[in-house]
């Protein structure tokens, strides 16, 4: 009954009337062969770290190409984690559509569900896969081996999890037979981001998709270690690597995740002097994923494709790197989850950028959209092809976000509510962000904000509700 189910699904999702295959901001009348993708993924990289979008001290020529010829999207957030390891969550919620509680029930809750046809869901991959679409991956997937069979038709130097250095990432190659013991790994034989970047190459030029195709490329910079080549790592001497104004030596209070992996990294107090030499590490990392991109682009250009290719460019979440007195990503600040956005291709409008709120969720729809595919109904994201079309168009008023049991917070275009609830105590944070970007000043105990925090607090109480959130905010005790 189930596999009857999800067969009914997916051909309701793949679209059955022809009209459907015209590109959606495609304004030719004729029709068109279906469009490619190249999806470029990395790895704890935040919005802010490309030299286009505002940052002069960072090198990122290629990403800055991308900025120039298509659509960015400078507000794009994840909706957060319930557990430390965020990238898991965050790249569910990117493959499903789904928001942070459902897809945490859904997948990570059911990893080893022995009929993954049963899960409640279809990821975009699927619906490609069954339109004719030769789906390929290369790199980090760090979800379950279930999962990613149901998702793609080939690939090579799949990660699946265990790395510990970029030199010897544990990766396996794509089996028809869709089976991957750990005996069948290798360690790669090149630096992670040129190991991915060959793959990703190769394909391009051996031309292996029998018609359209999608190709997942899911780098593992800048994730740390931050061990950048040293021709990369002497771009960034620390006496020009700016101090954030956000920095601080420890986090004002207990924000539930202190003492972690993440936060650990570096000692405590953090000192100006390692948070410089951390920057300068996590630039360099940036500018050598960077430089891999460049290959990538440079082979779609020689294939012939540019034309009748989607790319996308994003990253799983943020990173604080001495921000607010922490260094990872399990917080609700901007710098953690707030992550670069660009979309190429046909019709897209180049060098424009928007600040419409949007999840990285959403690129499950829009993708489907550009593809001419029916979306399916456990899609929860939206479409992003509205703000291609009108980069003043709006899709969401307000952003939710959640981490752990300890965090929960909302954002509009303006305001920022977040609100702790850590041994049995609740603090409040009210940011200001039009005039407080880097979110130093809370406003929360301020008189003349009472009636905002009751507002936004009421506000997050309805994306809780929305999203299947059952964290009791009023069982706490303000501090």
């Amino acid at each position: 009954m189930q596999n009857n189910l999800y067969r009914r699904q997916i051909l309701t999702a793949i679209g059955i009337a022809a009209s459907a295959l015209a590109l959606p901001i495609n304004t030719q009348k004729e029709p068109r062969k279906k469009p490619n993708f190249l999806f470029l993924l990395t790895d704890d990289q935040r919005f802010n770290t490309l030299h286009a979008l505002n940052n002069p001290e960072v090198h990122t020529p290629n990403m800055d190409t991308l900025v120039r010829s298509g659509t960015a999207f400078t507000h794009a957030f994840i909706m957060g984690s319930t557990n430390p390891a965020v990238c898991i969550l965050s790249r569910a919620m990117l493959m499903t559509g789904q928001s942070l509680f459902r897809v945490n029930e859904n997948i990570v809750s059911h990893e080893k569900m022995s009929n993954p046809a049963q899960r409640p869901f279809i990821t975009f991959l699927e619906v490609l896969r069954h339109a004719g679409y030769t789906t390929f991956a290369t790199g980090k997937w760090h979800n379950d081996q279930a999962l990613f069979k149901r998702c793609f038709s080939q690939g090579e130097n799949i990660f699946f999890g265990g790395m510990s250095d970029h030199l010897k990432v544990p990766v396996v190659d794509y089996d028809p037979s869709e089976q991957y013991p750990e005996q069948k790994q290798r360690l790669g034989n090149a630096f992670s981001s040129t190991l991915f970047a060959n793959s990703t190459i190769k394909f391009l030029r051996e031309g292996k998709s029998q018609g359209p195709h999608l190709i997942y490329v899911a780098f593992t910079a800048p994730h740390d270690p931050r061990m950048a080549p040293k021709q990369y790592l002497d771009l960034y001497p620390l006496e020009n690597i700016s101090l954030p104004t956000n920095f601080m030596p420890e986090h004002p209070f207990d924000n539930g995740e202190i003492h972690i992996r993440d936060e650990e990294l570096v000692s405590f107090p953090r000192t100006p002097e390692i948070v410089r030499r951390e920057i300068a590490g996590y630039y360099a990392m940036i500018t050598e994923v960077d430089a891999q991109i460049g290959r990538v682009l440079t082979a779609l250009e020689e294939s012939g494709e540019t034309d009748n290719t989607y790319i996308i460019f994003s990253s799983d979440n943020g990173l604080a790197v001495g921000q607010h007195g922490l260094m990872g990503k399990q917080n609700l600040y901007d710098h953690s989850v707030r992550v670069p956005l660009i979309i190429c291709g046909p019709g897209v409008p180049k060098g424009k950028t928007t600040d419409a709120l949007c999840y990285l969720m959403d690129i499950s729809p829009t993708i489907l959209e550009l593809a001419g595919q029916s979306i399916p109904d456990s899609i929860e994201g939206k479409s992003l092809v509205p703000l291609l079309k009108n980069q003043k168009v709006r899709i969401r008023d307000s952003v939710f976000l959640a981490y752990r049991d300890v965090q929960r917070g909302v954002r509009t275009d303006r305001w920022k509510l977040i609100v702790y609830t850590v041994g049995g105590k609740k603090t409040v944070q009210l940011f200001d962000l039009v005039n407080d970007p880097m979110e130093i000043k809370n406003l929360a105990s301020e008189a003349s904000q009472a009636g905002r925090v009751r507002e936004l607090t009421v506000l997050l109480k309805q994306h809780m509700q929305q999203t299947g959130d059952s964290l009791n905010l009023d069982n706490v005790t303000s501090s």
